[in-house]
């Protein structure tokens, strides 16, 4: 299998992109995969604590690589070793986070940086360190980085939420993609009040957007309750948002 490149993204925040992001970057390493996640939220990084990586472990991140102070490589913290459950021989996630230095992200936000060099780091990450698959976890929203990730992608799954302002926001995310020509492109809808019926909600969404619907997920006590103490999937590898999530990750190409 060549490598292939997974953007996660989601037109606003609170969507658990960074949720489904781990997850699905876990389930495929669970498999035997090597992956990389890359935190390219760099103005309000957070996945690492999902890992329970500590701003303290950190010692050079994504920003250090943007500001040409460490090779990308350097910032990638292998992090198989801290996650519950074994992995199938082979399996290895590292991580890539960015700053979460008040100094630091005040620095993107004034003088931004080189998109070029980022769409460089992730093909030498994948070359490097011997990628399956490369997980991009999005700023929400549309700007220059994210252009480019799913350009570059060739996997963009889009989290959303049963809301009128995600529904508008993804119809611009979808026809980006698609002049853009990103390979494939999915659904998630996350946070759906239960009960409900997935195909109507799913036959909707394929209608709307005309894209295939990898998955419908519940708002869920146990993920409230997890409070991203950690990746849901291993802490409930029964549970029927697993199931689900296993499944879109068998989706990816």
């Amino acid at each position: 299998m060549s490598s292939k490149i997974i953007s996660i993204h989601s037109f606003r925040g609170g969507t658990g992109k960074s949720n489904v992001t781990a997850n699905l970057a876990v389930i495929s390493a669970m498999r035997g995969k090597r992956v990389g996640i890359v935190d390219t939220d760099v103005q309000s990084p957070g996945i690492h604590v999902l890992f329970g990586f500590e701003q303290e472990k950190i010692g050079v991140s994504l920003n250090d690589y943007l500001w040409g102070k460490c090779r990308i490589e350097e910032t990638a913290y292998d992090v198989t070793e801290g996650l519950k459950a074994g992995l199938a021989p082979g399996g290895k996630v590292y991580l890539i986070p960015s700053s979460l230095n008040a100094g630091e992200i005040a620095r993107i936000l004034r003088e931004g940086y080189d998109v070029s060099r980022l769409n460089d780091g992730f093909r030498e990450l994948i070359e490097r360190l011997e990628l399956d698959y490369l997980f991009i976890d999005t700023h929400p929203g549309v700007n220059e980085e994210t252009l480019l990730s799913i350009a570059i992608s060739d996997t963009l799954v889009i989290v959303l939420r049963a809301d009128k302002q995600d529904y508008q926001g993804t119809a611009v995310t979808v026809d980006l993609a698609r002049r853009l020509e990103t390979p494939q492109v999915l659904l998630l809808l996350n946070k759906v009040l239960e009960p409900f019926d997935p195909e109507p909600l799913a036959a909707r969404l394929r209608e709307t957007y005309g894209v295939p619907v990898a998955g419908i997920l519940p708002l869920s006590v146990d993920m409230v309750r997890l409070a991203s103490g950690g990746v849901f999937s291993l802490h409930h590898p029964e549970h029927p948002i697993t199931r689900t999530l296993r499944a879109v990750a068998g989706a990816l190409q």
